[in-house]
């Protein structure tokens, strides 16, 4: 077959796994499971096999007509470059990883046929938009995305938490996407297509006449899918659904979706200085707030949420300073460890009974019972806290490398004060990392007090994967320098001043946060609170939903716990009550939009209820009353009704004589 075709087959063959696994649910419940792992690990090996064809060489191009228009056609395009076939290789592999993991994860779950269905949609979407080379192609798959999210996030619909983080996530990223889909007819009217490679072409040439109103919509689009500020509130919300779905859109899909965006149609975000700088803002923002907001949070899963949206922070810094190979550089190195991380806590979460990582603290044997998820979560967070060799260290030193360029001038395509702003805030971001990443570790590996209940040896298919999105955490770096054909021919090998900076501020962080940790042990003496005991033979998914309740009634919230042993409270200081809660932008946004919204709503519910239905009733009343005056005349009797017209005759008669004198009086 040709390398179109397989690229076809791609996004194609989780579409079919999901609509046979929806027709087959019930009526055949023995194929979910092949039906959900076989059509995704088929595609993640077609995606090598495009990957190894296409070489990072030239482009792929393939169209067709869908439909004319009349004014700006729509294709059914492909666009295989080094990016595209990059990064489907990873939605590929992470996807087969977190499918192969839910099969033991969700083994009793009633819901595992429709869950196990929208994991292969979500994954065919996001295919989709890597491969597709128009934008109203991508637009399809970027909106499949969204609603697949409502749904798998929602998966515990029985707990608030998850209805709630549901609703949130799907209004958040719809507030982005509508002046993105504006933004998108504004670039289709000013190039005069909607085909990538024709855009691109228009751009060189001068053709984009209003290139900072169409960046800026577009990126409200992106912001809102990929979790930045100032719409990033969502993401630790939707920890509330299961650990795979985390696992899944925060390595591969949802998330990555509008960095990719951005890199896919970087010359159009390169042609107004000022959309970058604004970017560029947006990223530290994100950055350093996440970092600050991870160092708080209590829910394992949680202080995760908040390190992707610091890691999503900057591949947009790679973009804001116009790398686009640095940032899918640490796209793809992200999106191993992160999976790892993710798939990881799941483990722990079953093992220990919680997500609280106060209560972790007060426990002991982890390390004994889980060694699997011990281990590959150590090289993940070395990875996250960018310590060498792994990739983490590779990827996010090519971004700081590229802001270096750009401060010191050495590359023109952003203005300096974009790279001057993303190389403080990257800096300063990896001393966060670095110290969250330690604060994790040792408060959910190096706790003391009673062993954890004991729920038996922890499934093959869960713990196998970890160590199969291990390599690449491992190795992936390590390849940066045959990987240039496929980054725009751009190095992405450190340089030595950035390299020993940030590895000197992270191994600082580290340590502080290690130093605090050792200060504040002394008080996990106290009794232990908001450990969840549930019973040891409950699959991981139950557990999980368990903690999550338990969690919020016993310390009020989902993110926090009063634990003074935390390193963290210490290191934060007064700051800590503000990064706990995000800053309160939540509370910000609801005060501003909420609640306005709410109000103008009821008024106009009042409006229509006590105004125009009043007219509506009166109306009905008037004609309803009008009925039944007729009504009682119309009783039956031919007497009454001959009396009837006789009466009304003389009557029409006298009126007629009357009006005759009358008028013949005149």
């Amino acid at each position: 077959m040709t390398t179109t075709t397989l690229a076809v087959l791609v996004p194609l063959l989780p579409f079919l796994g999901a609509a046979a696994g929806l027709l087959l649910g019930r009526s055949a419940p023995g194929f979910v499971r092949p039906l959900a792992v076989l059509p995704t690990l088929t595609a993640a090996v077609l995606a090598v096999v495009v990957a190894a064809r296409q070489g990072g060489g030239r482009p792929i191009d393939a169209a067709t007509q869908l439909t004319p228009t009349g004014s700006v056609p729509i294709d059914l395009a492909l666009h295989l470059d080094g990016f595209a076939v990059l990064v489907a290789v990873l939605v590929g592999i992470v996807a087969t990883c977190v499918q192969i993991y839910s099969t033991a994860y969700l083994k009793d779950d009633v819901r595992y046929p429709s869950y196990a269905a929208l994991v292969s949609l979500f994954t065919s979407a996001m295919l989709l938009v890597v491969y597709s080379g128009d934008l109203m192609v991508l637009l399809v798959g970027w909106e499949i995305m969204g609603i697949c999210s409502y749904f798998l996030v929602g998966h515990y619909w029985e707990t608030p938490e998850a209805r709630a983080a549901s609703l949130k996530a799907f209004l958040v990223t719809k507030l982005g996407d509508v002046p993105f889909l504006i933004g998108l007819f504004a670039l289709a009217a000013d190039t005069g297509t909607f085909r990538i490679t024709g855009i691109l072409a228009a751009v060189t040439n001068g053709g984009l006449d209003h290139p900072t109103i169409v960046a800026l919509l577009l990126l409200a689009g992106v912001a809102g899918k990929s979790a930045q500020f100032p719409l990033h509130t969502w993401l630790p919300d939707a920890m509330a659904g299961p650990t795979p779905v985390s696992a899944l859109i925060h390595a591969a899909t949802m998330v990555a979706a509008g960095i990719y965006f951005v890199a896919r149609l970087l010359p159009v975000f390169a042609a107004s200085g000022a959309a970058l700088v604004v970017l560029a803002v947006m990223a530290a923002v994100t950055m350093v707030g996440s970092g600050l907001a991870a160092l708080a949070q209590d829910d394992i899963k949680r202080v995760l949420a908040y390190s992707t949206i610091g890691q999503l922070g900057y591949m947009s810094g790679a973009l804001a300073v116009g790398d686009r190979g640095a940032a899918v550089f640490h796209l793809m190195s992200h999106g191993a460890f992160k999976a790892v991380l993710f798939l990881a806590a799941g483990v722990v979460i079953h093992a220990a009974g919680t997500n609280s990582l106060a209560a972790m603290s007060r426990m002991g044997g982890l390390t004994k019972r889980i060694p699997d998820a011990y281990w590959t979560m150590t090289v993940a967070l070395l990875a996250l806290a960018a310590i060498p060799p792994f990739a983490g260290f590779f990827s996010k030193e090519a971004v700081l490398v590229a802001a270096e360029h750009t401060a010191f001038g050495d590359r023109d395509v952003a203005p300096a004060a974009a790279g001057w702003t993303i190389l403080v805030a990257g800096l300063a971001a990896a001393v966060l990392t670095a110290a969250y990443a330690t604060r994790l570790w040792l408060l959910a590996f190096r706790g003391r007090g009673p062993e954890a209940p004991d729920h038996g040896r922890q499934p093959v298919a869960m713990t196998s994967v970890l160590w199969v999105l291990a390599v690449p955490t491992i190795a992936f770096g390590l390849t940066v320098g045959t990987l240039s054909d496929w980054f725009d021919g751009h190095s992405l090998t450190p340089s030595l001043t950035t390299a020993v900076l940030s590895t000197g501020v992270g191994l600082v962080g580290g340590l502080v946060t290690y130093g605090a940790w050792r200060h504040t042990t002394a008080l996990a003496d106290r009794p232990p609170v908001g450990a969840v005991a549930a019973h040891p033979d409950a699959e991981p998914a139950l557990v999980e939903a368990e903690a999550m309740t338990s969690h919020t009634a016993a310390y009020g919230t989902i993110a926090d716990a009063q634990d003074p042993s935390d390193p963290g409270r210490l290191l934060l200081g007064p700051l800590h009550r503000h990064a706990v809660t995000g800053f309160h932008l939540d509370a910000l946004y609801t005060a501003v939009f909420v609640r306005p919204v709410a109000a103008a709503a009821r008024l106009v519910r009042f409006l229509d209820r006590e105004v125009v239905e009043t007219y509506v009733r009166g109306s009905g009343s008037i004609a309803r009353g009008l009925g039944t005056a007729v009504r009682r005349a119309q009783t039956g009797n031919v007497q009454t009704y001959l009396g009837a017209l006789l009466a009304g005759t003389l009557v029409l008669a006298i009126a007629a004589v009357v009006f005759a004198n009358v008028y013949a009086g005149a």
